[in-house]
């Protein structure tokens, strides 16, 4: 293995990238989008403010959706830290499924 090589292999974007292709990670994030679809879909017909069904996919991808909340701006912000909280989450999920069912066995990236 050549140093780039190396390099390449212990790179924070391929490890993300790996616990993002993790069953779990995966179930995770389609879970999260279908949240997210839905408050969207019952939210478009309703012309108040009062709906909550938006407040599903915040909890499902909670503490790190919550910690964009509170930026201003109207539905994209809620959109935003949906998505990027079930990214946090589902990186840390592929980790922790990688990390348990790993064993004994030394990482192969490390």
């Amino acid at each position: 293995m050549t140093g780039t090589d190396a390099h390449a292999a212990r790179s924070p974007l391929h490890r993300l990238g790996r616990n993002l292709r993790n069953p779990f990670a995966l179930s995770y994030l389609a879970l999260c989008a279908a949240l997210l679809v839905w408050a969207i879909v019952v939210n478009i017909p309703d012309d108040s403010d009062a709906a909550l069904a938006g407040v599903v996919p915040l909890m499902a991808t909670a503490p790190a959706s919550l910690v964009l909340l509170p930026l201003p701006g109207g539905a994209w912000v809620l959109i935003v830290a949906v998505v990027l909280g079930a990214l946090v989450n589902a990186s840390i999920i592929g980790w922790c499924a990688r990390a348990l069912t790993r064993g004994n066995r030394p990482d192969a990236t490390r």
